[in-house]
């Protein structure tokens, strides 16, 4: 059970939304991404709700500024100090005793942590009509690695061939399946690259495994992507368009490229087929904002994991792109003018 210097990264870079401080910018970075203030698109100001449990970290303060820059009236709202009442006469959001009405849109940052409670704040406010930039259904199905692989694969978007796993007696058929090892292992909760193990024998899977097993725990196993050399590609996409787009590259000696695990970022230039994958990718989940992780492959590029909360920080630095302005102004410009009665959808 090692994590190679000279292997290649086949490990999710998951949701930053509840990550805590995101990495500290370096010397060779640049500069703060601005949102320049101009007319909104709307004919009125919005109210908006950004649903963060951190209104300082970067992200955060990117789309209150965003937001402010565009003539909004801008909250951020703690989602796990909400509660909800169902009840005939209508369903309700309360946020420390203040019900939370007359709101335009949300734009959650919901932390993997605490999906579940999360996407259920959403979900109220869906069936109050109210505009949401991360349906409260594509959010879990998102946060749930088996099911948005199994939805990738079901509309043919290219992954890599991976096997869902409990049992280490299984080890020989699945590793005959894959091609032999070294095979990546992952724990289906893990988050920010922990939970993730490169496995470069047959000793060190069954290790693994068995490991996995005596926890009770749940995991996906899947082929070694060797020629994507430690890096992979974060793509964002915001309405069914490519904004933005960077490479990270891991840490000497990790094969996870997560920057969270000391991975750096670089702008990068997407071919046609990578930004058509990344786009297919955001929609079979239903994510109209989405941060698409891919790894380049010899047979083409392939998608790891598709994110719902993406981070700001890294994307914004690295392609000098202001990511966090195309998603406001995306909200602007699908606000419905009528609101819906239920938008839940599930």
């Amino acid at each position: 059970m090692t994590e190679s210097a000279s292997s290649a990264a086949a490990a999710p870079s998951t949701d930053s939304a509840d990550a805590g401080p995101e990495p500290a910018r370096r010397a060779t970075d640049v500069g703060p991404v601005q949102t320049p203030p101009h007319l909104p698109a709307t004919p009125r100001p919005l109210r908006l709700l950004v649903l963060s449990r951190r209104r300082r970290l970067y992200s955060t303060r990117r789309l209150v500024e965003a937001a402010a820059a565009r003539g909004h009236d801008v909250r951020v709202v703690d989602h796990t100090k909400c509660y909800v009442e169902v009840r005939n006469s209508g369903p309700t959001v309360f946020y420390e005793g203040e019900a939370l009405v007359g709101i335009d849109a949300i734009i959650p940052r919901i932390g993997a942590s605490v999906t579940e409670y999360g996407s259920a704040i959403v979900r109220q406010f869906e069936t109050q009509g109210v505009f949401t930039a991360t349906p409260s259904l594509a959010l879990t199905r998102a946060r749930d690695k088996l099911r948005s692989l199994q939805l990738l694969a079901r509309d043919r978007v290219a992954i890599p061939h991976t096997l869902f796993a409990r049992r280490a007696s299984d080890l020989d058929d699945l590793l005959e399946r894959l091609g032999g090892p070294p095979v990546v292992i992952k724990l289906l909760e893990g988050t920010q690259g922990v939970g993730v193990v490169l496995a470069e024998t047959k000793k060190a899977a069954k290790s693994v495994l068995q490991a996995f097993e005596g926890l009770k725990a749940d995991v996906i196993v899947q082929e070694f992507i060797r020629e994507a050399k430690g890096a992979d590609l974060r793509v964002i996409v915001v309405g069914g368009r490519v904004i933005a787009a960077m490479r990270r590259v891991g840490a000497p000696g990790e094969f996870r490229a997560n920057v969270h695990q000391g991975g750096s970022t670089e702008k990068v230039t997407l071919t046609r087929k990578e930004r058509a994958l990344a786009v297919r990718a955001a929609k079979s989940l239903g994510l109209p904002v989405a941060g698409v992780d891919m790894l380049r492959a010899e047979r083409g590029p392939l998608v790891i994991e598709v994110n719902a909360s993406p981070g700001l920080e890294g994307i914004e630095h690295a392609s000098e792109v202001d990511v966090a302005g195309a998603i406001i102004q995306w909200v602007e410009e699908h606000l419905p003018k009528r609101r819906s009665r239920d938008r839940v959808g599930a």
